[in-house]
């Protein structure tokens, strides 16, 4: 178990140091385009909350992670830079606060009922800011001027900012991993197993799926702060359900159940949307590029059903096969 856990964690530290060293050789595209995927993998493990460690389908993240963005935008000056103290917790706060809200009806109900009221509460706030004017209304608003603390932190820099996304990428996977070891993860994972039982041996399983849903909707309106600071744009598609229906395929992709399958979900179904829309790579075809995604992430559910994060299980078993483990540890 130690050595399983070391090899996991080692992994993702792994990872964690490379994306921290990626700056010294990267372009100015590719420090985009890897601080728009970890912007997508704090998002994908707020879902991972939800869908893996609690067994909640949720289809309402994308408007989560829209207020964080828009609230991001709308409170910032259009003449000055905001300052991020205040400006980054409200917009946590703004969509926790939504979840709450969403929360505190939607959990009344379950499996596909909660799926659908997750989603009509998710497309509301779609067309709140898509058929007023509130927010620019279709056509968007834009950040003028980033926010900065003081002389600290100016996140006008493309440098300073993939930092910044980085901290919070590693701060996310650490809390939820520590939040997921605790007596609120052991109960939050007793729920998805059987809530059944986890009633009738006492535990009122209310209150922890819909605090477990409120730490998710603060994570993605985090996520929406960062997506927004980085393009310094916001239009209603952002809170579109076919980004919720997205991450839910980046958390299968990865590995559901697993915070790191949810990172590794983001950076492939990201990599693979980039690769196919290449019109160097396929030519007239990249304009067909969801197709190319879409066999592509088939085969990997199909070849893989415990998702990325299960690939090495794969190997080792194509390569030594059904033999005894002692046989595999001598064969090392």
């Amino acid at each position: 178990m130690d050595k399983f856990l070391s090899g996991k964690f080692l992994f993702i530290g792994l990872l964690f140091a490379g994306l921290a060293l990626y700056p010294l050789v990267a372009s100015s595209y590719g420090l985009d385009l890897v601080s728009k995927i970890m912007v997508y993998a704090i998002l994908a493990m707020s879902l991972e909350l939800l869908v893996g460690s609690t067994g909640l389908v949720c289809f309402g993240q994308a408007a989560f992670f829209g207020i964080g963005a828009y609230i991001a935008v709308m409170l910032s000056p259009e003449s000055e830079s905001a300052n991020l103290l205040w400006l980054l917790p409200t917009a946590i706060l703004a969509a926790a606060v939504y979840a709450l809200f969403v929360g505190a009806l939607s959990l009344r109900t379950k499996g596909v009922y909660f799926i659908m009221v997750t989603l009509a509460f998710a497309q509301m706030a779609y067309y709140v800011v898509h058929d007023t004017k509130l927010g620019g209304g279709t056509d968007g608003i834009y950040l003028y001027f980033k926010p900065i603390l003081g002389s600290i932190i100016d996140l006008n820099d493309a440098k300073v900012l993939y930092f910044f996304t980085w901290v919070f990428l590693v701060w996310t996977f650490v809390f939820l991993a520590i939040l997921l070891r605790s007596h609120f993860g052991r109960v939050l994972a007793g729920i998805r197993i059987n809530e059944q039982r986890m009633r009738a041996s006492g535990f009122s399983t209310y209150p922890y799926k819909l605090a477990a849903f409120v730490t998710s909707g603060g994570i993605a309106g985090l996520a929406g702060f960062l997506f927004a600071v980085k393009d310094g744009f916001v239009n209603p598609e952002m809170m579109s359900w076919h980004l919720s229906g997205a991450l839910l395929i980046m958390i299968i992709l990865g590995g559901l159940g697993h915070l790191r399958g949810a990172i590794i979900g983001a950076f492939a179904f990201v990599f693979l949307q980039e690769l196919f829309k290449s019109s160097e790579i396929f030519g007239a075809f990249s304009k067909h590029w969801q197709l190319g995604l879409g066999f592509t992430i088939i085969a990997c559910v199909a070849l893989l059903p415990k998702g990325l994060v299960g690939l090495p299980d794969v190997l080792r078993k194509r390569l030594y096969g059904s033999r005894p483990r002692d046989a595999q540890v001598a064969l090392k």
